[in-house]
């Protein structure tokens, strides 16, 4: 008896309605960084991402004044349940899934809070079962998107008759504080966003699901993450994190890969996170990248900017109906831990 790998039935994607093209956002940050010391030298980090439009939760001038991180959690609370919603009601309907089907549902976030969590009002919102499972996956950062993806496969493997909603939401906007003058948040303000992505898994067609691997690096707690302060979750990044990527990420996904029996020349088509464009670099100089996949994650960083978590799946939007014949996929996010979360696809 062959094991079950569920298939990606569908996905879908939403983003606020303010969208900030980064000159703009360039132009904001050295007004409000103007006493960090040698402003006018970092401040061209916003020209180096590769990116040119995101989109914001609030509109532009929001950002410029003072708020707690209670007001900004109520936001977050509002804003990304609409978003999840909409995403996942896009990823119904491409999947043609009755939201009767869902007998469970993986919500992941890193940018706010809910208790009960927001998968608890989500399903009521859809009509999906009562009873439906709900997993709630907090803290896991841009890997999240790969983590969730991988945690709802395992779910349907568990319940192959019925399918599974996956949702990814940050509003890493929400998170920006700005009293913060530190390098690390300058550098957070020139890359982070805001959108949803969701994805139904199930039997029927579309790309299988083989697996996930995770690969954590040890003692490596302090390269990327959180620190809880008053206003709000503080960015906190190393300067370390290009060498880390240069070092250590390549042996990282091979034995991932290893661990299905791939090798990196194996592999047809690579949906990358775009965490930056010093990331999409390292993986490059890590990997075979074909040219098809780096543009996918490249054009989706340009448009979108880092989304964290739904990030990865707006680049697997983008490559889900341009892949052609048989090929294997792997699906990759780097996150706090520092970890690297990956997913093996079969088309």
């Amino acid at each position: 008896m062959s094991l079950f790998h569920p298939r990606i039935l569908g996905l879908g994607t939403a983003n606020p309605p303010y969208q900030v093209r980064q000159s703009e956002a360039q132009q904001m940050a050295r007004a409000m960084f103007q006493e960090l010391e040698g402003i006018e030298r970092l401040i061209k980090v916003f020209e180096n991402t590769g990116i040119e439009t995101r989109y914001v939760s609030a509109a532009v001038e929001w950002f410029t004044r003072e708020h707690s991180f209670a007001e900004k959690n109520r936001l977050w609370q509002k804003v990304a349940l609409e978003l999840a919603e909409e995403a996942s009601r896009k990823a119904l309907e491409r999947a043609g899934v009755s939201p009767q089907r869902i007998g469970a549902v993986v919500l992941v976030t890193t940018t706010g809070i809910a208790t009960p969590s927001l998968e608890a009002h989500l399903v009521q919102r859809l009509g999906i079962p009562l009873s439906a499972i709900r997993l709630p996956i907090w803290g896991l950062g841009c890997a999240g998107g790969a983590a969730g993806l991988a945690r709802a496969a395992e779910l349907a493997r568990l319940y192959p008759k019925d399918c599974v909603l996956m949702v990814a939401v940050e509003l890493c906007s929400l998170t920006f504080i700005r009293g913060d003058l530190s390098r690390a948040n300058l550098v957070a303000t020139s890359l982070f966003a805001d959108g949803a992505a969701a994805v139904v898994l199930g039997s029927g067609e579309g790309p299988e699901v083989v697996g996930g691997f995770s690969r954590l690096l040890p003692e490596s707690y302090e390269v990327m993450g959180w620190e809880v302060i008053e206003p709000g979750l503080q960015v906190r990044f190393a300067q370390s994190i290009p060498q880390l990527l240069a070092d250590r990420l390549g042996a990282l996904i091979k034995d991932g890969l290893a661990s299905y029996g791939l090798k990196a020349q194996d592999v047809g088509v690579w949906v990358l996170h775009p965490g930056g464009s010093k990331v999409l670099s390292a993986y490059r100089q890590a990997l075979p990248i074909d040219e098809h996949s780096y543009e996918a994650s490249r054009h989706t960083l340009m448009g979108y900017g880092n989304m964290s978590s739904p990030t990865v799946l707006f680049v697997l939007e983008r490559l889900l109906e341009r892949v052609e014949g048989k090929v294997a996929g792997v699906l990759l996010a780097l996150g706090p831990g520092f970890a690297v979360e990956g997913v093996v696809l079969r088309w």
